[in-house]
C-alpha cells in the first residue's frame, strides 16, 4: 500500500518540500520560528499541563433519556486531549446528550482510547483498519490516486475521507483545538434538525487557490471565510468522482496547498444555501482579550491564538467542572 502511494506520488510530482508545506505553510512557520524561544518553552509547558489536566476530567453523566447528539472528531496521539476538552465543553453547556464519535489517525494508542471512554462511557471509536477497509471498497486507489495520496501524505484530507467514504446522513465534524463556554444554540438546532451544510466564518478567505480555479471547477460562486472548524455535510451526497478531478486539477493548475481540504468543502458547499455559525458567537482565532473575557459561545485557536489556547482557555473548563452546581 505505502509502495503504490509514493509511486503515485512520484507521478504527481509531488516532493519532499511539497510535503512539508502540507503541516507548515512557510509563512507560518517562518513565523514560528521567529518566535521568542522563551515563550515557545512557556507554551510547550503549558501543553503538557493541558494534556495532563485531560486525565483529570470528570465522566460525563448523562443528562436526559434523549437520544444523543452525535459529533464527529479526526484524532489521535498528538490532539486526543484537546478533542476531550473540546467535546467535554460542549456536553457541559448543552442541555442534550452529546456522543462524541472518534477516528482514529492512525495514531490512538489504547492508553488515549480509554480515557476517552473513561470521560465519555457512550462514545464510539472507528478503528484505522476498519476506515482502510471502506475506503478500499468505496474509494480504492487504482480509480481515486489524488484523493488517496492526499489522505496518505495531508492528514486534514481524512476529515473528508475517513469520515464520509461509505456512509450515510448528515454529520457535523469538529476540530480539536476548540472550546465552548455557552449552550451552543446554533449548533444543537442544527443538530436536532440538519438540512443543509452548515460552516463557521474564518477571520479571512484561505483556501490557498485561486478563485477563478475554484469557480470554473465548481461551476458556482464559492463561499467568502469558509471555516472547518465546523463543517457540517450529508455524505452520501459527496460525489467522490468529482472530488477526485477537483482534487487532480487544483493539484496540476496551481499545486498542493495546506488548505486544500478546506478548499474543496467551500467547492462542496459552493452555491448551496448554508447555516453559517455567527461569528460574533463563534469565534475563529480569538484574541488574548477575547480568551480572558470569554464573550463568545466557542473558539477556534488556529495560528496567534493557541498561546492564550494553552496557557488561558482550557483551565476555565477545568475550574468548571470544580464549581458546584
Amino acid at each position: 500500500m505505502n509502495k503504490s502511494l509514493k509511486q503515485i506520488a512520484k507521478s504527481l510530482h509531488l516532493g519532499v518540500v511539497a510535503y512539508r508545506l502540507y503541516y507548515a505553510p512557510k509563512g507560518l512557520m517562518q513565523k514560528y520560528i521567529r518566535r521568542d524561544p522563551i515563550k515557545r518553552a512557556i507554551d510547550e509547558q503549558a501543553r503538557q499541563q493541558m494534556e495532563a489536566a485531560a486525565y483529570q476530567l470528570q465522566p460525563i453523566e448523562i443528562q436526559s433519556p434523549d437520544s444523543p447528539l452525535n459529533i464527529h472528531f479526526l484524532t489521535g496521539r498528538k490532539f486526543w486531549y484537546q478533542t476531550c476538552f473540546c467535546a467535554y465543553s460542549m456536553a457541559v453547556y448543552s442541555p442534550s446528550n452529546i456522543q462524541p464519535i472518534i477516528y482514529d489517525d492512525g495514531t490512538l494508542a489504547n492508553k488515549y482510547i480509554e480515557q476517552i471512554k473513561r470521560i465519555f462511557p457512550r462514545t464510539k471509536i472507528v478503528f484505522l483498519n476498519e476506515i482502510e477497509e471502506r475506503l478500499d471498497q468505496y474509494l480504492p486507489i487504482s480509480k481515486f490516486p489524488y484523493l488517496r495520496e492526499r489522505r496518505a501524505n495531508y492528514p486534514n484530507m481524512r476529515k473528508l475521507t475517513d469520515i464520509h467514504i461509505g456512509s450515510s446522513g448528515w454529520k457535523l465534524v469538529l476540530d480539536s483545538d476548540m472550546l465552548f463556554f455557552r449552550t451552543p444554540t446554533f449548533l444543537i438546532d442544527w443538530l436536532n434538525s440538519p438540512n443543509k451544510p452548515c460552516h463557521m466564518v474564518d477571520v479571512e478567505t484561505s483556501y490557498g487557490y485561486s478563485e477563478a480555479l475554484m469557480k470554473s471547477l465548481a461551476e458556482a460562486e464559492i463561499p467568502q471565510r469558509l471555516n472547518v472548524g465546523i463543517c457540517g455535510l450529508k455524505s452520501d451526497e459527496i460525489d467522490w468522482e468529482q472530488l477526485e478531478y477537483w482534487c487532480r486539477i487544483l493539484i496540476e493548475k496551481e499545486g498542493t496547498h495546506y488548505y486544500q481540504e478546506q478548499a474543496l468543502t467551500a467547492m462542496i458547499m459552493a452555491g448551496k444555501p448554508c447555516d453559517i455559525a455567527p461569528p460574533k458567537d463563534y469565534i475563529v482565532k480569538p484574541t488574548k482579550e477575547e480568551v480572558v473575557s470569554q464573550r463568545g459561545i466557542l473558539h477556534h485557536y488556529v495560528a496567534d491564538s493557541k498561546p492564550w489556547y494553552f496557557r488561558h482557555a482550557w483551565k476555565q473548563i477545568v475550574d468548571r467542572q470544580k464549581k458546584p452546581e
